[in-house]
């Protein structure tokens, strides 16, 4: 594979088959260290345990820009032969390639794998400006489509600064939605549900009030006190809950939840449900200075409530009690809106090489986007809280 491109005389393209081709302080300098999911340490355990090599279907193909030896700007890039742990669905588009003779796969994704997660994607070193590094981001890419054969790039959850300035360098533009919890300055649990409606209000405590009545205790662990035995059984509990799901363990093992403590042990939130002082289940989260990410979960055994507990109030417990401004729980779930969780926008981009393709596309998000924008403004219409004049 040829790994450089040269763009400008001044500035040149450099693509890498390993995170670890560069130093961590040189990636995190421009990624930062605030939002988990970028940094160094997380992505090279990703590699390192085999969660995203050749075999999983997630090939690093990391893109790096540097004006002579100095890295200006940098996203991360894997070369994908499916669209697995995306969470931006796009298989109609695979079937409309097939069902006209054509590969869509591989194709090339800019996101956090497994991480339906917003967050920087195009990290740019200070001072320089995104209007005149973005284009030769895009170039660079369409280059090694070309090379790789790739019908297409995809940026998935960029914040929405970056999706509008990549949709004005050519890419489609599409919307989704999630349930996010925003921190109004409660200062504890009974002041947030002081704002819903009495009968919700009745319904949350009710199911807060069935976990305990099970014998069920909760504990909330953070960084270092999170021990090894706890991430041995937290994968347990991951693999169980997914096999059940879907057949597999999951996308992660057992090496990267062993591996997260040294890695970003300090974003490490784990919540462990005990019974009878055994445990039985848990909840991971990771947190930046102002933001909870609900992130994984798994149980032995289905019990009455226990899934709300651990993955919504304890999540929005944590937020409270740390001053948090926002909790993220994850993809989906309408159940989310009922429990305080407000929909919202997310976003992602979308380059094609293929330009009947890529004019199809572009009338389909356009559309997708009314039918969105109808969808966030009915689902607030279910939200908990009391209706104020």
């Amino acid at each position: 594979m040829d790994e450089t491109k040269v763009v400008t005389e001044a500035i040149e393209a450099r693509f890498i088959a390993s995170i670890s081709e560069i130093p961590a302080a040189q990636w995190n300098q421009l990624a930062g260290i605030d939002y988990p999911f970028l940094r160094h340490e997380y992505l090279l355990l990703l590699e390192t345990s085999g969660c995203t090599d050749r075999e999983s279907g997630w090939v690093p193909l990391h893109l790096t820009l540097f004006r002579g030896e100095q890295l200006i700007a940098l996203m991360p890039l894997y070369l994908k032969s499916h669209s697995y742990g995306e969470y931006v669905f796009d298989w109609s588009w695979a079937d409309a390639w097939h069902r006209n003779g054509r590969d869509y796969y591989p194709k090339l994704v800019t996101a956090v794998p497994f991480t339906p997660a917003t967050g920087p994607r195009l990290c740019l070193a200070e001072g320089e400006s995104a209007a005149e590094i973005y284009p030769l981001l895009l170039q660079a890419v369409k280059q090694m489509a070309e090379q790789q054969e790739a019908s297409s790039w995809h940026v998935l959850f960029p914040d929405e600064e970056a999706a509008q300035v990549l949709e004005a360098s050519g890419m489609a533009l599409r919307t989704g939605s999630q349930f996010h919890w925003f921190n109004q300055g409660y200062t504890n649990f009974d002041e947030f549900l002081g704002t819903f409606n009495s009968r919700k209000r009745k319904s949350l405590r009710r199911e807060r009030r069935a976990v305990a009545e099970q014998d069920i205790e909760l504990r909330t662990l953070t960084g270092a006190e999170i021990s090894s035995a706890d991430w041995e059984k937290f994968h347990f509990f991951y693999q169980m809950t997914y096999a059940k799901r879907s057949g597999h363990g999951g996308y992660l093992n057992k090496e990267f939840f062993l591996g997260l403590g040294d890695a970003i042990g300090e974003h490490c939130v784990m919540v462990l449900a005990y019974q009878h002082q055994q445990p039985v289940a848990g909840a991971l989260y990771f947190r930046s200075s102002n933001t909870l990410f609900g992130r994984y979960w798994g149980c032995e055994q289905e019990l009455d409530c226990l899934h709300f507990e651990a993955c919504y109030y304890q999540g929005i417990d944590y937020c409270i009690a740390q001053g948090l401004q926002r909790f993220d729980p994850g993809a989906q779930g309408e159940h989310k809106i009922q429990r305080g969780f407000t929909p919202i926008k997310t976003w992602s981009n979308h380059w094609i090489a293929d330009p009947g393709f890529a004019a199809a596309i572009a009338d389909f998000t356009r559309r997708e986007q009314e039918h969105t924008e109808q969808y966030i403004d009915q689902a607030a219409t279910f939200l908990p809280f009391k209706q104020t004049e």
